[in-house]
């Protein structure tokens, strides 16, 4: 067999594989952001800024699209949560049909596109109000919406509890998991953009404690967007205080490399692990059979003993029962168990070894204190992150067709190069 017809045969099996693992997804309304009535007193309300490097939409139910934007954008977006009688912990409750009904949707009440000038301006409003004048930036993984992602994190905030200024960053994903090179190189896109963010938290006087939890994909964002401040610094500011790394999708060799140039003075990383995670599994043979972080075994050599010198503190929730069948985002399906970790780090207690509840081990594989997670932090490491969206995925049809060659995939309407960074810094180091 030639070749040509080898790579065409591997990329039918990944393509086969990949929808394998989504077949059966439930269907759900799609385009859940134009704003509704705010109709159920007993909700919850979370206001959170957003920052996305995503193109516009037409359509104000969708605002954003999966495609790359020519500079970044800023919204306000306030999210009606329905009280905990129609809601577990850890659930996004997606409406069933649409307009969302506050009573016993996750819904949109208000969202509104800002300026540059406007966003800085509602952020040091939040800052002033917060009780620690602390802000916690959440970044998305792989096969997330723009809606996914900001339900997802409004759902974080309301469980987690965090009295943090909430900051959604959201990159270019086109929602798909066979859109997976394109969304890895959005996040790419994005690096510059995020730098950008975390620069002006840096020098804004006003906010005192910067919290930084990513998933999955968003890891090599988050990560990418560090080291290009440290470098650019000579390392990174004290407010910068924790870094939660929830099932990181990224290289373990890379990662050796990023925390090396972020120098000895880096935040307080906690990172979450499973071995039986399913996804990265399939990252890891995409990408050439080197190990992904999130799913390393911390006991053994190296790790352990390199994350122990990094005062790197791991989470590993291999043994933890999940409902979630690629085991990638365990958080959301062991509600019980997000409450009991968030509760003793919040409390500053240190995790241990003990079985804590439902039979399932949590182990704390390196040394350092796992109650490292300051004020601004408190419960969100605990929190909920799903990172395949349980529902079914549109244009998969398409996305096959890619991968086997008879189809051409979609178009960037960013062209070939970002020009509104430059503008971007600018104004943000005025």
């Amino acid at each position: 067999m030639s070749l040509p017809k080898v790579r065409r045969v591997s990329n039918v099996l990944l393509a086969s594989a990949l929808v394998g693992l989504l077949w059966g997804c439930a269907s759900r309304p799609t385009n859940v952001l134009l704003p509704v009535a705010d109709t159920s007193p007993s909700s919850s309300k979370v206001q959170m800024l957003v920052t996305t490097t995503r193109s516009r939409s037409s359509n104000p139910a969708q605002m954003y699209t999966g495609e790359r934007g020519l500079a970044p954008s800023f919204a306000e977006i306030t999210v009606s949560i329905p009280p905990a009688s129609v809601r577990k912990v850890g659930e996004v409750a997606w409406p069933k049909k649409l307009p969302s009904n506050p009573a016993t949707d996750f819904a949109v009440v208000q969202a509104q596109e800002l300026t540059l000038q406007t966003a800085k301006g509602w952020l040091s409003a939040s800052v002033r109000k917060s009780p620690d004048h602390s802000v916690l930036v959440f970044i998305h993984g792989f096969n997330n919406r723009f809606e996914d992602s900001v339900y997802r994190f409004a759902q974080i905030a309301k469980d987690t509890g965090t009295q943090s200024v909430p900051i959604l960053v959201t990159w270019p994903s086109r929602g798909s998991a066979l859109a997976y090179g394109y969304d890895r190189e959005s996040t790419n896109y994005t690096r510059n953009a995020l730098e950008l963010l975390f620069q002006y938290l840096a020098r804004d006087p006003e906010i005192k404690e910067v919290s930084i939890l990513a998933h999955s994909m968003g890891n090599w964002l988050a990560l990418e967007g560090l080291r290009q401040m440290a470098i650019r610094n000579g390392g990174l500011p004290a407010k910068f205080k924790n870094v939660m790394l929830a099932a990181p999708d990224v290289d373990v060799d890379v990662f050796r490399t990023q925390i090396a140039d972020m120098g000895k003075q880096h935040p307080q990383f906690t990172l979450f692990v499973s071995q039986d995670d399913r996804a990265l599994k399939v990252s890891r043979r995409v990408w050439g059979n080197i190990p992904r972080l999130g799913s390393i075994d911390p006991e053994q050599a190296p790790y352990k003993e390199e994350l122990a010198s990094n005062n790197i503190t791991v989470i590993d929730l291999t043994k933890v029962k999940s409902g979630d069948r690629l085991h990638h985002g365990k958080f959301a399906s062991s509600p019980q168990i997000v409450q009991l970790i968030g509760a003793r780090m919040a409390g500053g207690q240190t995790l241990t070894d003990n079985r804590i509840g439902l039979g399932d081990t949590i182990i704390q594989a390196t040394t350092g204190a796992a109650a490292a997670a300051g004020s601004a932090a408190g419960l969100v490491i605990a929190a909920p992150v799903a990172a395949v969206d349980q529902n079914s995925r549109e244009n998969l049809g398409n996305h096959i067709g890619a991968l086997t060659g008879s189809q051409t995939s979609q178009t960037s309407s960013a062209g070939k190069e970002c020009v509104g960074f430059a503008a971007s810094t600018k104004d943000c180091k005025k």
